[in-house]
C-alpha cells in the first residue's frame, strides 16, 4: 500500500460545509458594518487560519477587531451547525480506509471547533490524530502535515493529503507530500489542477476508486 497516512482536511472535504462558512462570513461582516465579501471572496479563504482569512475576505477590518469578527462568525456557524451534513459516502469510506491505514486530519478549523465536529459526526473513532489552526502554523505552510508525519512516524513518500482548497494542495507541495483535490468543496477545479496533485476527483465515490487504483 502506497499511502500509509492518508490526511485529511475537514471542511469542504468531508463535510458539506463551504456553502455555510461563506454565509457566516458574510452575516459577521454585515453585523459589523463592513462591506460583504462575495461569494468567490469568502469562499476563497476556507481552510485558512484566522488572520490570513479576514485579511483577505475583510480587507477594510482593522486587526484588533478580529477576534470580534470571530465571534460574530462563530454565533452564525453555531445556529447552523445542525444542518452541515457529511458528504454521502463518507463515513462509509472512512470505516473502509480505517482498517487499512492510518487516517489524520489537518484544518483550519480551531481545536474547540474540531472536537466538537467529530462528536457531533461521530467521526472521531476513525483518527489517529489532527492538527488545527490554531496549534501550530496554519494552510498553507507545511507545519501540520509534518508535525503529524512526525507523530506517527509515517514518511513523505507514504503520505496523502486529501483536500478541496488550493491551501490544502499547496501545504502538502511545501511539506513534499502527494496530494488529492476533491473538486466537490470550496474551491473551482481549475485553481485546484494549476496546484498539481497527484488526482482530482468529483464525488466520495471516485475518492474511494482513485485510492484503490493508486493508493
Amino acid at each position: 500500500m502506497k499511502y500509509r497516512l492518508v490526511v485529511f482536511d475537514w471542511d469542504g472535504t468531508l463535510i458539506d460545509s463551504a456553502g455555510t462558512i461563506v454565509r457566516c462570513i458574510q452575516d459577521a461582516a454585515r453585523d459589523m458594518a463592513l462591506e460583504v465579501p462575495d461569494r468567490e471572496r469568502a469562499s476563497h479563504v476556507i481552510g485558512l487560519g484566522l488572520q490570513d482569512s479576514l485579511r483577505h475576505a475583510v480587507p477594510g477590518l482593522a486587526p484588533e477587531r478580529y477576534l470580534e469578527f470571530a465571534d460574530h462568525y462563530r454565533r452564525h456557524f453555531l445556529a447552523r451547525q445542525d444542518a452541515m451534513l457529511l458528504f454521502p459516502g463518507i463515513e462509509d469510506l472512512l470505516e473502509v480506509l480505517a482498517g487499512q491505514r492510518t487516517l489524520a486530519i489537518a484544518t483550519g478549523k480551531s481545536r474547540r471547533g474540531l472536537d466538537r465536529a467529530l462528536d457531533a459526526d461521530g467521526l472521531r473513532r476513525f483518527f489517529t490524530a489532527s492538527r488545527c489552526a490554531d496549534e501550530t502554523n496554519p494552510k498553507p505552510h507545511p507545519a501540520m502535515l509534518l508535525e503529524l508525519m512526525e507523530e506517527l512516524q509515517v514518511g513523505r513518500a507514504a503520505t496523502l493529503m486529501v483536500g478541496d482548497t488550493s491551501h490544502d494542495l499547496e501545504m502538502a507541495r511545501a511539506a513534499g507530500v502527494d496530494a488529492l483535490a476533491v473538486t466537490y468543496g470550496a474551491h473551482p477545479e481549475e485553481g485546484l489542477r494549476a496546484c498539481g496533485p497527484a488526482g482530482c476527483v468529483s464525488s466520495v465515490a471516485e475518492l474511494g476508486e482513485w485510492l484503490t487504483r493508486n493508493g
